[in-house]
């Protein structure tokens, strides 16, 4: 099956960047989204986006850009490079994206959905609940869930054959991975469809073997994550000296609690909170009192980089 238009529901940090890069890819892309205020919400990550595919082409094109570390992949291979035409993929891609607030209309003749939002289990049941009537047979459903696996929600999609996870990496079109995960319906076509359309978007397809929550990275990236923030609620040490700490320790360019503000507050309270009801002695870490700690950041507005403030101030 050929993947031509793909709708992308959801308009957060991961969903915005996935909608960008299929569009600059060349695909019909259209971000679904359940409210005028998501797209007030949206709107500016879209036109952030905009500014850092430019702002890394430019990076790109200097005497220092083939260096790995400047590189991005997602956007270009290195010895077809051209600025100018990268530019005007990036010019067309925010041109043609388009934000769509009627699901009906988002979805019809979608051949690919990519379920992009938060980690809450039952808004996604009722997101596939909604959905499922709508979509045409040939369409292929996948979800980006950081933590949950396709299992799980398959018997709400209305086609657990063509239902699957394709989970990216924060800032694609640096960081191209694809994580591509079926649960026991899936069947091998709408998975090799899915490996295509990943490998189509300049992603670098890794195909999981089984079902896995967190899949590969985020098995590794979210107990990371944990322990910094274990550290900071239990007072051994303030967010800025645990980044220090990890980056000058292992040369890594960011910090855990700068990853956090990437990937924004919400989207970890929501991985911490489910935790929450594990029993304190079975628990290897203070898992209420980081959500505590995380709630109280985001009632104050900081959310990230994605709000211009986190636990760090990228307000300029």
């Amino acid at each position: 099956m050929a993947i031509k238009k793909v709708v992308v529901a959801g308009g957060g940090v991961l969903g915005s960047q996935i909608a960008f890069q299929a569009a600059y890819c060349g695909f019909d892309v259209t971000i679904w989204l359940r409210s005028k205020g998501s797209i007030t919400r949206t709107q500016p990550k879209i036109d952030a986006i905009k500014k850092d595919y430019l702002d890394t082409i430019a990076r790109m094109d200097t005497p220092e850009g083939k260096d790995p570390h400047v590189f991005a992949m997602g956007i270009a291979d290195v010895d077809t490079f051209n600025a100018d035409d990268c530019r005007k993929k990036v010019e067309a891609a925010y041109k043609n994206l388009k934000l769509e607030l009627d699901m009906a209309a988002a979805v019809k003749d979608a051949d690919l959905i990519i379920e992009s939002m938060s980690e809450n289990k039952d808004a996604k049941k009722d997101f596939y609940k909604a959905i499922a009537p709508l979509l045409e047979e040939k369409t292929i459903m996948v979800t980006n869930s950081s933590t949950m696996l396709p299992s799980q929600f398959a018997k709400y999609t209305g086609r657990p054959n063509k239902y699957l996870a394709l989970h990216f990496a924060n800032e694609i079109w640096k960081n191209n991975t694809a994580e591509i995960m079926s649960q026991k319906y899936t069947d091998k076509a709408s998975y090799d469809a899915v490996v295509k359309f990943a490998s189509d978007i300049r992603m670098v397809p890794l195909q999981l073997h089984k079902e896995k929550s967190g899949y590969i990275l985020n098995s590794m990236l979210v107990p990371f994550l944990f322990s910094a923030l274990d550290l900071w609620v239990e007072g051994v040490s303030d967010p800025q000296t645990i980044d220090k700490t990890w980056v000058l320790g292992t040369g890594a360019p960011k910090g855990p609690f700068q990853i956090i503000d990437v990937v924004g507050l919400k989207t970890a309270y929501e991985i911490v909170s489910m935790y929450t009801k594990i029993p304190s002695f079975l628990a290897p870490y203070h898992f209420k009192d980081m959500a505590k700690a995380l709630d109280e950041y985001i009632k104050a507005g900081k959310l990230g980089v994605s709000a211009g403030i986190g636990f760090y101030n990228y307000k300029k």
